[in-house]
């Protein structure tokens, strides 16, 4: 029983840190842009900066990150830092793929909450203003009960088991739109 409960509080340290080195990444990585040019030959270049932010996390025994730099619609630079997997020793890179699911509801909300602030959206929007194709079921849901988690939509993992459409855990958003569509 002790050696499930430390595994728990590994996993809850490990997710921890995860989440605050994402949050980390996304506010210090669009400070990491001083190239190195014949105009300002004094610059660090941009992996080498980018590698530094992410120094403390390059070793085998710390948790990380994949990491894509994107400027005008061109990725630029990427790399993984870090273990994947601490358990199997599987390092992370830049091509390395994440079941982020309940890592991302925090930016969500914030990236909803940041909507309705500018007046782009309203919480009390119902869900199929921006999703016609949704079934006359979901008229009464809104924003504000997806945020919540009060809207009463199953879990789409749960209803594609069900369903039994397929056995891996990789769909597109139009394969679980299709499905609550039904």
């Amino acid at each position: 029983m002790t050696r499930l409960i430390e595994n728990a509080m590994n996993r809850y340290i490990y997710k921890t840190r995860l989440a605050l080195l994402t949050l980390f990444t996304v506010l210090l990585v669009p400070l990491s842009f001083g190239q190195a040019t014949s105009d300002n030959p004094g610059a660090v270049a941009l992996p080498d900066r980018v590698d530094a932010l992410f120094a403390q996390w390059a070793k085998p025994d710390s948790p990380g990150c994949a990491l894509g730099v994107i400027k005008d619609g061109r990725m630029i630079y990427k790399r993984g830092y870090g273990m994947a997997n601490l358990d199997y020793d599987i390092p992370i890179s830049s091509s390395s793929v994440f079941y982020i699911a309940s890592t991302s509801k925090q930016f969500t909300a914030a990236s909803i909450a940041l909507l309705a602030k500018q007046g782009k959206i309203w919480l009390d929007d119902p869900i199929r203003r921006y999703m016609p194709e949704l079934s006359e079921l979901y008229n009464p849901v809104t924003i504000r009960h997806l945020i919540h988690h009060t809207s009463g939509i199953r879990d789409y993992l749960t209803l594609m088991s069900i369903a039994a459409i397929r056995t891996e855990n990789i769909y597109t958003d139009e394969d679980v739109i299709e499905l609550l569509s039904r």
